[in-house]
């Protein structure tokens, strides 16, 4: 009954603008809510422009919190992450460093034993060898100081001295102590004498 109803009140549409065209659409429209039993005395309510922004700016600090909370997750995570690294950071190195723990415990107990000084300073001599082969692979080198340039980013001056010859003049002629890097940074900077 309604389909008759329905066929009967659309109108033909034939050479209107557009315009016209949209409107009979929206009568028919009107027309069949209607007689479907549907009510259009409710307007459709259009959104102002301050009640659109009010919305925007709702979803936008709803996804402001979301992702300041993602990020507070984030940091306190790489903080945990960081704490735990610098905890177990060492323990290749240790782990690598108890077989020469060992020696220096085996060489303790030959000079208990030993009368002789020769087999003792080369076992010594040994350990030690063990020792900067092991700190090497792990990227400790020496600074090389003895007759080069000062240089303040690798060099501390303890003292300056009167250089035995015009060519040693500003140069490094004595080293107190022996400079490192690890991976090429200056991890202990080397204490030497200069050539005044």
């Amino acid at each position: 009954m309604f389909n008759k109803k329905k066929k009967e009140e659309e109108p033909v549409v034939e050479n209107n603008t557009a315009a016209e065209a949209e409107n009979l659409k929206d009568n028919v429209e009107n027309t069949t809510a209607q007689a479907e039993g549907e009510t259009t005395n409710e307007p459709v309510v259009e959104l102002s422009v301050e009640e659109k922004l009010q919305q925007q700016v709702a979803e936008l600090n709803d996804k402001y919190l979301r992702l300041f909370a993602e990020f507070d997750n984030f940091k306190r995570r790489t903080q945990k992450e960081r704490v735990e690294l610098l905890q177990t950071a060492g323990k290749d190195i240790v782990v690598s460093l108890l077989p020469v723990l060992d020696d220096f415990e085996r060489a303790i107990k030959a000079t208990e034993k030993s009368t002789e000084v020769a087999p003792v300073r080369e076992g010594i001599e040994l350990v030690q060898t063990k020792l900067r082969s092991i700190l090497t692979q792990k990227g400790l080198k020496e600074i090389e100081s003895i007759n080069t340039p000062f240089d303040t980013d690798l060099h501390e001056a303890i003292t300056q001295i009167p250089s035995p010859t015009q060519e040693q003049k500003g140069k490094v002629i004595d080293e107190l102590e022996k400079g490192y890097t690890l991976n090429d940074k200056v991890v202990r900077f080397a204490k030497v004498v200069v050539g005044a």
